[in-house]
């Protein structure tokens, strides 16, 4: 592989943050195969006492890492704390998930012997990040893989390499073995050379939809890998009868533009009743107004930082118009204050009359809005999207709520709740281009272990009681 230098550069001053080389795929994966064996076979209670060691570490680089992923991402210091937190308490959440979704069983029987159940892990295991959530996310795929007795080789994006670098150390830190948890440093042709090598048994992946795909089509004849696609959402927030309009806009403000926009669970779609459609959208654009969107460190702090980089900026910028020239309505214009650096408004469209809307995750502050007249016409257009991976109601009754529920198609539903911010105590994953059926979160340790079922006896006993000759 090429051995080309890597540059992190910080989107909310464009100065360079970090650099460092490509690795070697096969030396990397070759390690990893090496120092599996040894690492699968220690005990569960080893492996578990040296994860939350690793959530002690990254307690005492908590302020490190925080600041790390603020300048690496350009969210604010605020939110870049509440990521590091999120790590910690992904430990004892997966703790407690393998006990729950992989645990031993036996079921004794004097005649039968025993039947047991047990889990085994796949073996060296692919975790390539997201730049959004650059430590959280794939932490959520590598602590419930080494809880399991897997090895990994972690690839993140190469727009956030810095963050996981200090992340694998506070790993190599609490003493899990260096060769157990690899850092992968490159670009797209470092990802595509791991997902296909023989020597990786699974790929854990969160980010976009096209790369998603690319992944699936790749392992597309490899059934023994195991892979798990966690992909983006163009998500709809339903605004039903509700007199309480601030509350509502506040819910909706949340969903859309909560780090940038920046997030897979983020509301693209605003989908309102007609009748109630001027008044939502005035208070949500008095809300927007008010946003402080800035540096990371700046004081007043913002509600949110810049978007990842310059081509982000331009290809929202280029979506805006594109809306806009095909019978858009401007609520609030999408402004870019400097040209060199990515930092975008709050902006918000009215695509009601927008013949033909592009079903594609804008991945930024732009929130585009439907009006509906009836609750039918309403989940109709919720599910007007190849994705599915979250949505919300806002206001209605039980009994809506109830029909929202059971019509519309995503893997998490909420009610008078934003539509990202998901628990990682429940499972978290979509439909459709969203993922491929393996919930993540607390349901992680589903793709990171195998069952397997035996039926054992202490002592050989067996006769053949039918269709033999007599001696």
């Amino acid at each position: 592989m090429s051995k080309a230098e890597l540059i992190s550069w910080e989107p909310a001053t464009g100065a360079e943050l970090w650099r460092g080389r490509h690795g070697d795929v096969d030396d990397i994966v070759d390690r990893a195969r090496r120092a599996w064996p040894a690492w699968a076979a220690q005990p569960l209670a080893n492996r578990m006492e040296l994860v939350r060691r690793f959530a002690n570490e990254v307690r005492k680089e908590s302020e490190n890492l925080a600041t790390l992923i603020a300048r690496e991402t350009g969210k604010p210091l605020w939110e870049a704390r509440t990521e590091v937190e999120s790590v910690v308490n992904k430990v004892e959440i997966s703790i407690r998930a393998y006990a729950e979704r992989t645990s031993q069983r036996r079921l004794d029987n004097a005649l039968q012997g025993t039947a047991a159940l047990r889990h085994k892990p796949h073996g060296v295991m692919a975790v390539l990040g997201p730049y959004n959530f650059p430590a959280h996310l794939p932490n959520g795929h590598i602590v419930p893989a080494l809880i399991a007795g897997n090895a990994i080789v972690f690839k993140p994006s190469e727009k956030t390499p810095a963050t996981a670098e200090l992340l694998v150390r506070c790993f190599h830190q609490a003493g899990i073995p260096a060769p157990v948890v690899q850092l992968l440093i490159g670009g797209p042709d470092e990802g595509r050379a791991l997902v296909s090598h023989d020597g990786i048994d699974g790929v854990l992946f969160t980010g976009s939809a096209h790369t998603g795909i690319a992944i699936n089509r790749t392992l597309a004849a490899r059934p023994d890998k195991i892979v798990a696609l966690e992909m983006g959402g163009n998500n709809p927030l339903v605004v039903w009868d509700t007199p309480l309009i601030a509350d509502a806009a506040a819910l909706i403000v949340q969903s859309a533009f909560t780090s940038a926009g920046q997030r897979c669970t983020a509301a693209r779609r605003l989908i309102v009743r007609d009748t109630m459609a001027e008044p939502i959208i005035a208070e949500v654009k008095r809300l927007a107004d008010r946003i402080i969107y800035g540096a990371p460190f700046d004081d007043p702090a913002p509600f949110m930082g810049p978007v990842i980089d310059n081509l982000a900026a331009d290809s929202l910028t280029e979506s805006f118009l594109y809306l806009l020239s095909h019978g858009g309505r401007v609520i609030k214009h999408l402004i870019r204050p400097n040209e060199e650096l990515p930092f975008l408004s709050p902006a918000i469209i009215d695509v009601t009359d927008v013949a033909e809307r592009p079903d594609i995750e804008l991945f930024g502050p732009l929130l585009q809005i439907v009006r509906v007249s009836d609750f039918d016409e309403a989940i109709a257009e919720a599910n007007n999207t190849r994705f599915g991976l979250s949505a919300s109601l806002v206001g209605g009754s039980p009994a809506d709520y109830n029909r929202f529920w059971a019509n519309v198609r995503a893997g998490v539903i909420n009610w008078n709740r934003p539509t990202n911010g998901a628990s990682s105590s429940a499972p978290f994953g979509g439909v459709g281009l969203s993922g491929n059926h393996r919930p993540s979160a607390y349901y992680a340790a589903d793709y990171c272990a195998y069952p397997v079922a035996s039926n054992e006896m202490e002592q050989p006993r067996a006769m053949i009681g039918v269709g033999l000759r007599a001696e």
